[in-house]
């Protein structure tokens, strides 16, 4: 009998210290980088569901351009990470440990490139010795080198600045550069006074397509695979629910006002935001997560290392794609 209670007490004292290491990994802080894209997925990070699925505590961590959100991953500070997929394909280059693991939109009209009113820029010639600003190795600096290439414009006869998207608002009132391409709250501003030369559905059309994505660290990811997947599962759910009636999803005031706020964007312009991306449904994301988005990356780096922006390139970049946790949300 007394090895009966014994046995009992043991069974207690186990039972309840696997549950105070359960709640304390519940309570672990998670740190995780997004930006002022705008997409579905804002909702459920604006109604607390991640922390909600996930029984952690989310450190949401606000960046205005890739190149940071890659510095801080880098640094461990952040394990998960929201930036377009020129930033990644030069981090991967790089070779730093991480893997895109859920696309949250590919770019359309919500990137665009701007001349300012009274800048005399017409047409893309125009833009020879001129100043355009973008934030450096993001999607929209990307997509502005492709559309030189494109238009056969010299880009080392181009003035391109390196400003965040911030820092763009205030030189764009200020009159100290003549053009810039950017995505939103940053877009919305200064199209107020200026005209779109074009944007990246037109650039996606030049053979050049940009994405928003998801990177994780693949230690973390190793760690706390549970994590990542009912991660991925909520922003899936927030994307199909958007796709499913995008007009619906628009037309609910309470959507746009938790955009607005978490993005900084104006309601008008969270609106063309959400109409200026194309969202990827589950089945679309496991398709694309494999060969296709893995050659995509690779002919992202090809061409920043063609303009300097890359030392090197990786003889394979499929170690840094998976599909895996988009095919596990359930």
């Amino acid at each position: 009998m007394k090895h009966y209670a014994k046995t009992v007490r043991l069974s207690l004292i186990a039972a309840s210290l696997a549950l105070l290491g359960n709640l304390a990994h519940a309570a672990d802080t998670v740190t995780i980088a997004y930006q002022t894209g705008i997409d579905p997925t804002k909702i459920p990070q604006a109604d607390g569901a991640y922390e909600k699925a996930t029984g952690s505590k989310i450190n949401w961590r606000k960046f205005e351009s890739g190149s940071e959100v890659i510095a801080a991953v880098a640094s461990g500070d952040v394990v998960i990470g929201n930036l377009g997929s020129s930033p990644l394909a030069a981090a991967a280059s790089r070779g730093l440990p991480i893997v895109t693991f859920l696309v949250a939109d590919e770019i359309g009209d919500a990137e665009a490139l701007v001349v300012r009113n009274g800048s005399k820029i017409a047409k893309p010639q125009d833009l020879i010795g001129k100043k355009v600003a973008v934030p450096y190795v993001s999607t929209t600096h990307y997509s502005l080198l492709a559309s030189l290439k494109h238009w056969n414009v010299d880009a080392s006869k181009v003035n391109v600045l390196n400003l965040r998207p911030s820092e763009i608002t205030a030189a764009w009132q200020r009159g100290d550069i003549d053009a810039a391409y950017v995505w939103d709250p940053a877009l919305g501003k200064i199209k107020a006074n200026g005209k779109v030369l074009t944007s990246s559905a037109q650039v996606s059309k030049w053979g050049a397509p940009t994405y928003d994505i998801w990177i994780v660290r693949k230690d973390f990811a190793e760690a706390h695979p549970e994590f990542v997947n009912k991660f991925t599962k909520v922003s899936l759910d927030a994307i199909a629910g958007y796709v499913a009636n995008p007009k619906a999803f628009i037309a609910n005031k309470d959507n746009i006002d938790k955009i607005s706020r978490l993005t900084g964007a104006a309601a008008p312009d969270v609106i063309a935001g959400l109409q200026g991306n194309r969202f990827l449904t589950q089945k679309e994301q496991i398709a694309l997560l494999q060969k296709p988005f893995v050659q995509a990356v690779a002919n992202t780096a090809a061409f920043l290392k063609s303009q300097g922006k890359v030392d090197s390139l990786q003889a394979d970049y499929s170690p840094y794609v998976s599909n895996q946790f988009v095919k596990a949300a359930k």
